[in-house]
């Protein structure tokens, strides 16, 4: 297959460039602390109302484009390059992504449309205190005798969890894993900000004691689940290699103009070394992302296999590159005020969110050798 994007996504992805690039939001790092930055109510108005892009995946009778991952890998490419404070990652792929493949068509009606138009801010809230996606749901479901439910627990890391207007929540209930809707006004529902790495993607801890909340499809939704995970372990290695391309283009043009002993630094052996090292690991992690974005469209073995090896390569470039950014950079490079520390941090933050390269290469072992089922 080919991995070259088409003319359209090649348009989409100049036109997200363009807007990202003219609103410089990389350009503003936070004044001071490490902790929660609010995002730019402007900016989040135009992706969503001037471009559209908040409908991007969601199905056309409900207001969006009704495009695909590979289409939201572009987008998350182009973002990733500009650490873009907004809540479309926690919005659009993991919450929106949820609701698109729920099955669940009331639901469907009642919250896509919100999403679509940017006017409703969402996310998805599964892991507990470990961290993992993986590890057993502990937070609980309650049916009420006169219908609804109503659900107790605590979840942690959760992508804007604190600012979110809607939290889609799984918890355990009698017949398996369920998923709930939990508005962000609820009573009993307490958001806590937590003090993040990376202060370009806040996370937050979500505690529910006897909340109400709407359940979203029935039966045992894991199958579901794991799919959407899928999706979202496709979402993150394409936003990765958006931030992996940004530190080498930065390593590359600060090696060409920074002079050491009367000649650019770019013409020493060991640096060119270690950009042509990153250039031949970022352009295989944008193969590896934008497979993973063609295989998820259809749930399966292969698309949780492509997924994983993404997320797991992925993960390791990003971090990599963010590093040799800031060894290339030099003394600056260590300095607050310079933009390079803040994709060492979101590199970090997002090796460690969803679980970790070798938790992915565990998780791709069971897959491999279990005959091709899911763990």
């Amino acid at each position: 297959m080919s991995l070259s994007l088409d003319e359209d996504q090649e348009e989409l992805r100049r036109l997200v460039r363009r807007f990202l690039d003219d609103k410089a939001v990389m350009h503003r790092p936070p004044p001071s602390g490490i902790g929660p930055e609010e995002y730019d109510g402007d900016v989040w108005r135009q992706l969503s109302g001037q471009l559209g892009l908040t409908g991007l995946t969601v199905p056309e009778r409900y207001g969006g484009a009704g495009l695909g991952p590979a289409e939201l890998g572009v987008v998350l490419e182009e973002m990733g390059r500009t650490l873009c404070p907004s809540p479309f990652f926690a919005t659009v792929a993991l919450a929106g992504q949820t609701l698109a493949r729920c099955g669940d068509v009331p639901a469907q009606e009642r919250w896509l449309p919100g999403i679509a138009s940017g006017d409703l801010t969402a996310t998805l809230a599964t892991a507990e205190a470990d961290g993992g996606w993986e590890a057993p749901v502990r937070t609980s479901a309650t049916e009420q005798p006169g219908g609804g439910w109503s659900l107790s627990g605590t979840k942690s890391y959760v992508v804007d969890g604190h600012t979110a207007d809607l939290l889609l929540v799984t918890a355990r209930c009698p017949d398996g894993v369920g998923v709930f809707a939990v508005p962000g006004t609820a009573p009993g529902l307490t958001r806590t900000a937590l003090d993040a790495l990376d202060p370009t993607r806040p996370l937050a801890r979500i505690r529910l004691d006897a909340t109400p909340a709407t359940r979203i499809g029935s039966g045992d939704a894991s199958q579901e689940l794991a799919a959407v995970h899928d999706l979202v372990r496709a979402a993150v290695a394409a936003e990765q290699v958006g931030g992996a391309a940004a530190c080498l283009d930065m390593a590359v043009a600060h090696a060409r103009t920074r002079e050491q002993f009367g000649r650019p630094i770019g013409s020493f052996q060991a640096v060119k070394h270690k950009c042509a090292q990153l250039l031949v690991e970022v352009e295989c992690a944008r193969s590896a992302a934008r497979f993973a974005g063609s295989a998820v469209g259809t749930p399966g073995t292969e698309a949780a296999i492509a997924a994983g090896v993404a997320r797991a390569y992925c993960s390791e470039t990003f971090t990599h590159a963010a590093k040799e950014n800031i060894q290339i950079h030099g003394g600056i490079g260590f300095t607050w005020e310079h933009r390079a520390h803040l994709y060492l941090r979101r590199a970090k933050s997002s090796e460690l969110l969803f679980g970790t390269p070798r938790e992915e290469r565990a998780r791709l072992a069971r897959l491999t050798t279990a005959g091709g089922t899911r763990p």
